[in-house]
């Protein structure tokens, strides 16, 4: 039996159910038109219950707190401390109050489960896992209803129609099991087919989405990934030169039709202010802000200025949380990818790499690394590959045999003799 069979059989069952809430909790509220209209109240109600039920659930199967010291949660624990400080006073309403008590959740449900962060590609596979199911979902309302799938509203890319996603959600998700997917097979975790199932739908949902963010993060991270198993893997060595060829001659031969894809039909003065949202930095940049406004924020919100999404993960942290909470956001990524950097090549730090370069990238048009976000928990999974395996942590123990044999004096052996 492999090592990472043994880590995912000593590991409860329930863990995947709990990762999968955890993930069910970070899919939103606000999105397309579904077939079935679901009132947004209801939607909400589903998620923050997923969240209570992966709290209870995990704290269910540690009912002795055992946690595993890990930088990434105590810094996402410290993120905690502007956003209470900047939501106390009601600027943001109550409902800042009630996003900092669904983040606080949010962090103590990943304390419960570090207990099981071992180096192990457990958590990957649900991850995998949970976000097919997802795109399953978009995947059965494209087929169900075309025209709900690709509306005109979002200009005719691919929503979720039977549970309220946008694009830029479904790029990512895709993108990330993608990457995910590829670096298993490289790593010969998983087989051909199995990866192919995964990994064909997920990329023809990527790009009906036309989401270039995920595309740029998925080709980038999966790259760097790909770059760190050179020395050590023979197919990472393949794939990786034929992944050069492919690109060299789509590029040659499909530029036009890459092109399109990739302006969306946008005129150049849109896509030089990347549709919109350099406006709104502009204007979240320009506006007066107090002390401690810019030290700790004006509370959790709806990641939005002006009633317009700021959709930069940087700007969203600095208006929400100030600069203590970009400082904290900075030293997860520095953190994680500084611990990536000294390990040694494996398959485990290649996934880590890819999921922190993804993230990395995602956060310049993405809002979400400073509160209960799907990208905290693709960092958490990061997190949890690079932790050291339990038997590395636990101190040798040193064997007493049954019966220790002493030294026999000079008198009785001589007596023995007689």
């Amino acid at each position: 039996m492999s090592e990472d069979l043994r880590q995912e059989t000593a590991t409860p069952k329930i863990i995947g159910t709990v990762w999968g809430l955890l993930i069910l909790n970070t899919l939103g509220s606000a999105g397309a038109k579904t077939i079935v209209p679901l009132p947004r109240s209801l939607i909400q109600m589903v998620t923050m219950g997923a969240l209570v039920a992966a709290f209870t659930l995990a704290l269910a199967v540690n009912l002795r707190l055992r946690v595993r010291p890990s930088a990434y949660v105590f810094l996402l624990t410290l993120l905690l401390v502007p956003s209470i400080v900047a939501s106390a006073d009601l600027e943001s309403g109550f409902g800042a109050l009630f996003r900092c008590f669904r983040f606080a959740l949010f962090v103590a449900t990943l304390w419960l489960l570090s207990r099981w962060w071992d180096g192990g590609l457990g958590f990957v596979r649900h991850h995998i896992r949970m976000y097919f199911a997802v795109l399953g979902s978009v995947a059965a309302g494209l087929v169900i209803s075309p025209g709900a799938a690709l509306p005109e509203l979002y200009g005719g890319r691919l929503v979720g129609a039977l549970w309220p996603l946008t694009p830029p959600q479904i790029g990512q998700y895709a993108a990330v099991i993608i990457g995910l997917t590829v670096l298993l097979l490289l790593g010969r975790r998983t087989d051909r087919t199995s990866a192919a199932v995964v990994i064909v739908p997920s990329l023809v949902l990527l790009a009906l989405t036309h989401t270039r963010t995920a595309t740029l993060g998925l080709i980038i991270g999966l790259a760097l990934a790909i770059c760190s198993l050179l020395l050590t893997s023979a197919a990472a060595r393949r794939f990786f030169t034929w992944a050069v060829v492919i690109v060299v001659v789509a590029a040659v031969g499909f530029a036009s039709m890459l092109q399109a894809w990739f302006l969306r039909g946008q005129t150049q003065e849109n896509f030089s202010n990347l549709t919109g949202r350099a406006k709104v930095w502009d204007a979240l940049l320009a506006a007066p802000r107090s002390t401690a406004d810019m030290a700790f924020g004006t509370g959790l919100g709806d990641k939005s200025f002006g009633g317009l999404p700021i959709d930069n993960s940087w700007l969203a942290v600095y208006h929400e949380q100030g600069l203590m909470g970009v400082s904290l956001v900075a030293a997860i990524l520095l953190v994680l990818g500084g611990v990536a950097l000294l390990r040694p090549p494996s398959l485990q730090r290649a996934c880590a790499i890819f999921l922190i370069s993804y993230c990395a990238i995602a956060s310049y048009t993405e809002a979400g690394l400073g509160d209960a976000s799907p990208y905290l928990l693709h960092l958490a999974l990061a997190a949890s590959l690079l932790a050291a395996p339990a038997q590395a942590l636990a101190p040798p123990r040193r064997s007493v045999p049954v019966a220790e044999k002493r030294p026999v004096p000079r008198w009785a052996r001589d007596r023995e003799v007689t």
